[in-house]
């Protein structure tokens, strides 16, 4: 609009053309996935570096104006409605809530460790790209936060996030030429269109890890006779992408989506978190291959701390879900996540059983990691 692109502005709203740009980008990646690393590397990393370039523009921008700026350039009406509006009170579960959202920014984490075969030295690399991520991205993030907060303040974005969804670009535009307006919200598109990517790989190399032990269907493990890739569990990873896209259209609510993927991280990094508590026991030949924090008592304090901290966010983050009021049972996330979650149980089981009766020796299997 800022732009006088009404009818692209609206043909945006039209949900068909949102779910079909979805559906377009799940499956161009799908495709990019299949045809290997090479094309991987050649797509995401120039969007990570356009990325970061039209972050800089809000960084700049709301370190350069200020929040009298801001509120002079509201209409006169919004002025009165803010100056009136009453500052709310600090709320625990608001905020633990809000924290525990904050784990689906986590999800690169997560998809480093699942394609940690595909990389090069991964005992030496992996800790790397992680810390080296924690610390840019960190860094990244609480300077476009401040900058946004510099210029809009706090209690404005809480006052329109009751009535709308809000974003970076739809508060600075206030402030901003129209076209540094756009290419902020292309920011804002490719920064959320890079998590694809991702995704897809991280799903589709735990199938293949699940087909190659017995535990999944074995043709999910096929391999791509030409690209070396699992292309049968990308395409099963962008089925069921695009049946959560389907659902989220028709249950009118885009965060029932987040809120599931939000859950399944918070028992992931639980789980992770008490394996980390428990190898030691378990499998002290595996434990002995961990390089990064070698010492055995500061991995517990570790584990323990995340346990901790974890089941806090996953209490908080079911509570809200199932407290909130929906027309229907179904859009609660957390009956469609343990839906999910039980169907791929009893597939797990059948599965196992199987494999127990044909002879197969599970301890040895699952205590021993796979050549890559």
């Amino acid at each position: 609009e800022n732009l006088g692109w009404q009818t692209v502005s609206a043909a945006m709203e039209v949900g068909w053309i949102r779910v079909g740009i979805a559906l377009a980008l799940i499956w161009t990646f799908v495709l990019i996935n299949i045809r290997g690393t090479k094309s991987y590397e050649r797509t995401l990393i120039p969007m990570m570096y356009l990325m970061f370039a039209l972050g800089l523009i809000v960084i700049f921008a709301g370190f350069f104006f200020d929040q009298s700026e801001f509120l002079s350039s509201l209409p006169k009406a919004e002025q009165n409605e803010f100056s009136s509006a009453i500052s709310p009170e600090f709320n625990w579960t608001i905020f633990l809530s809000a924290s525990a959202l904050l784990f689906s920014s986590f999800i690169g984490f997560d998809s480093i460790a699942q394609a940690g075969g595909e990389a090069r030295d991964p005992n030496r690399n992996l800790p790397r790209a992680i810390i080296l991520a924690i610390v840019l991205v960190s860094t990244f993030y609480f300077l476009f936060t401040a900058a946004v907060y510099h210029t809009v303040p706090w209690k404005y974005v809480e006052q329109v996030a009751q009535a709308k969804d809000i974003s970076a670009p739809g508060l600075l535009a206030h402030v901003l030429p129209p076209g540094l307006g756009v290419a902020i919200l292309a920011g804002a598109a490719i920064a959320l269109i890079n998590d694809l990517p991702a995704m897809l790989l991280s799903v589709s190399r735990l199938m293949f890890a699940w087909a190659e032990d017995g535990i999944f269907p074995k043709r999910i493990a096929l391999i791509h006779p030409q690209r070396k890739t699992p292309y049968v569990a990308l395409i099963a990873a962008g089925l069921m992408a695009s049946i959560g896209v389907l659902g989220s259209h028709f249950a009118g609510d885009f965060f029932l989506g987040i809120d599931i993927m939000v859950t399944s991280m918070l028992v992931n990094f639980l789980l992770m978190c008490i394996t980390l508590l428990c190898i030691g026991r378990l499998n002290p030949a595996l434990a002995g291959r961990i390089n990064v924090v070698k010492n055995q008592w500061p991995r517990r304090i570790i584990a323990v701390g995340g346990i901790t901290l974890l089941s806090l966010f996953l209490v908080i983050h079911t509570y809200k879900d199932l407290s909130t009021e929906t027309s229907a049972w179904y859009f609660h996330s957390t009956f469609i996540w343990l839906i999910v979650v039980g169907v791929a149980s009893l597939v797990f089981i059948f599965k196992w059983r199987q494999l127990k009766s044909s002879g197969v020796d599970l301890k040895y299997q699952f205590k021993n990691l796979p050549e890559e």
